[in-house]
């Protein structure tokens, strides 16, 4: 085996040109061997390991620097680098992440990396910086197909086109995102790939840009040959190479949205090495409910930012639900700006995506939906420490980011009963702009009752009057308020129990009530304390005798962390919360 022996990019360049093939094929099987035990991106990986391997024999890493677009395809990449362990060996698999990481690889790896459409931008400023510091180096930006849909992606082309010096942008064009590819972009590539790359619809081009149309993307020696013609190039240049994602396993061929990314499976047949469990996933519900309002409100619009899977809208559902239905690839502030314009037109949309996605689009959530008043829905999904967690990806600092944005209503539902009561009224609604914080640890049902109209703003709904303790528990996090509460009443405190329902404002006339008979006022959330719901409790009780205790997660940037640990570090198992309000109440007495 070649690979055995390669431990940098210096060890792969002694390698004869007719031996990369067999080199490729050892790498495919890595990756195959890291997805199908640890389980991670599949399909972009098989599909750029003969350009990495290609790659990494003409230029020379790391003076010259490689940039990858959102890191799905690093792993050929990593494994070329000194980590090729991680890849063959089950022990060592925990040790390296899905990511493009310079805590990992210092040397190698130039960015953190877990967004997509960034690695041009991120390129244009090595660009720059290296024309102002007299270097020589190649800048190399490896960006998918999929990725060319985010502004930023189109923001980087501008300014290196303006730069004029060293640039090579390898466009990996497998023709799909995560999904199958949306937008006017996409028509003009299949068109390049038709005309073998000679069509005038070209918006590389037009922009200013060299560019070189390679159809054999997943023929290393070919692509050897093509590096090498664009190696020390003065001017910026797009290779744009034609791929096949989940190339050389048949599975990830013949499904390739399902094969993006896997949870860990059997090579033979690709089928899952764990069952599924039995139980309910809350995202895929709620998708299901709005699949089904569809058919009884033909304003009803779902929008989706190139992961429709986000809310169990798979090839055939998005099918049947047609106009209903649009994609706008990865391109989030298009989707809130979508959005804003179909609610003032009379439209209902509702945008559904991760919460760590979101973060992308703070200004259009502001100014395009928010500054206006639209009655457009955004569903923000897995907003939890239960969700991703790899810290490129965490999704629990979205109530800092939409809480305190004026004239948007946050709401965090507690059930699933509630959920839908939510999302109903704010479909159908006409006044508010909403976003709603879908649970992510689970799914809870009641047989309460539950309200159907949330026109009444920051109006909490009180589940238990008691005395002395208040605990206010948010979204899914309230059914540990409600432990909290029974194992308090264990210690003689029959404590009130509060289910905010709103976490973009407070009421301030529960909250000034419970000055009369509590003392402590302890507030749970699923996020980040800083910035969090419960500071905004604590401003409230600030000129007051009220101790407040907060308890969330601290701000810090948390990496494939264990969700178990995470809630003891931070003092929110059930029995740290209730130590704590005990010792308080203690001092108190």
């Amino acid at each position: 085996m070649y690979i055995e022996n390669i431990e940098s990019p210096r060890d792969l360049k002694q390698l004869q040109p007719e031996q990369l093939p067999q080199l490729a094929e050892e790498i495919r099987q890595g990756v195959l061997n890291r997805v199908s035990n640890h389980g991670g991106h599949v399909g972009p990986n098989l599909g750029f390991v003969e350009a990495t391997v290609a790659l990494h024999y003409v230029f020379n890493a790391p003076e010259d620097r490689i940039v990858f677009d959102i890191s799905h395809q690093s792993y050929p990449h990593k494994m070329l680098t000194g980590r090729k362990e991680g890849f063959l060996d089950a022990a060592a698999m925990s040790r390296i992440s899905g990511y493009s990481s310079p805590l990992e690889s210092p040397e190698y790896d130039n960015f953190e990396i877990g967004h997509t459409s960034t690695s041009v931008a991120l390129a244009s400023g090595l660009v720059k910086a290296r024309d102002i510091m007299g270097g020589t180096e190649n800048v190399i930006a490896v960006i998918g197909d999929g990725s060319l849909s985010g502004g930023e992606a189109f923001e980087g082309l501008d300014t290196i086109a303006e730069l004029g010096t060293n640039a090579i942008i390898v466009v990996n064009d497998n023709e799909m995102s995560i999904a199958e590819n949306h937008g006017g972009i996409y028509r003009g590539l299949a068109e390049l790939r038709r005309t073998g790359g000679k069509s005038a619809n070209n918006l590389f081009r037009a922009i200013g840009l060299d560019y070189i149309y390679h159809e054999e993307g997943n023929d290393v020696q070919k692509l050897v040959e093509l590096f090498r013609k664009v190696k020390d190039i003065d001017h910026p240049v797009v290779v744009h190479i034609h791929t096949e994602k989940g190339h050389g396993y048949t599975p990830a061929v013949t499904d390739k949205e399902a094969w993006h990314w896997n949870m860990p499976f059997n090579l033979e047949d690709g089928s899952p090495k764990q069952k599924g469990g039995s139980g309910e996933n809350i995202a895929v519900m709620l998708g299901n409910w709005l699949f089904d309002e569809m058919k009884r409100d033909p304003k009803l619009v779902c929008i989706a930012a190139g992961v429709p899977a986000a809310i169990g809208f798979h090839p055939e559902k998005r099918r049947q639900a047609g106009r209903q239905f649009i994609d706008v690839g990865i391109a989030e502030e298009e989707a809130v700006a979508l959005a804003s314009g179909m609610a003032k037109r009379g439209a209902h949309p509702v945008f559904s995506t991760p919460a760590t996605f979101l973060q992308r689009t703070y200004d259009q959530v502001c100014q395009d939906l928010a500054v206006n008043g639209n009655p457009a829905v955004i569903n923000v999904m897995g907003a939890s420490v239960y969700g991703m967690n790899d810290f490129t990806h965490i999704c629990f600092f979205d109530i800092p980011m939409f809480s305190h944005i004026p004239n948007l209503v946050y709401l965090a539902p507690t059930t699933y009963e509630e959920l839908i009561a939510m999302e109903s009224w704010a479909v159908r609604q006409d006044r508010y702009s909403v976003a709603i914080r879908v649970q992510g640890f689970g799914c809870v049902h009641t047989d309460e009752p539950v309200d159907t109209d949330y026109s009444e703003l920051n109006k909490y709904k009180l589940v238990r009057r008691g005395s002395r303790v208040a605990v206010i528990a948010v979204g899914d996090f309230f059914q540990k308020g409600e432990a909290v509460v029974a194992r308090l009443a264990e210690h003689g405190i029959g404590a009130t129990l509060i289910n905010p329902r709103f976490i973009s404002g407070a009421d301030e006339e529960l909250l000034t009530s419970l000055l009369a008979d509590h003392q402590i006022v302890a507030t749970i959330e699923d996020g980040s304390l800083d910035g969090g719901f419960g500071e905004r409790i604590s401003r409230f009780y600030g000129p007051t005798a009220m101790r407040v205790l907060n308890f969330g997660v601290r701000k810090q940037l948390y990496d494939r962390y264990d969700v178990e640990q995470l809630l003891r570090d931070n003092h929110l198992t059930d029995g740290q919360i209730v130590e704590d309000i005990l010792a308080v109440d203690g001092q108190m007495r």
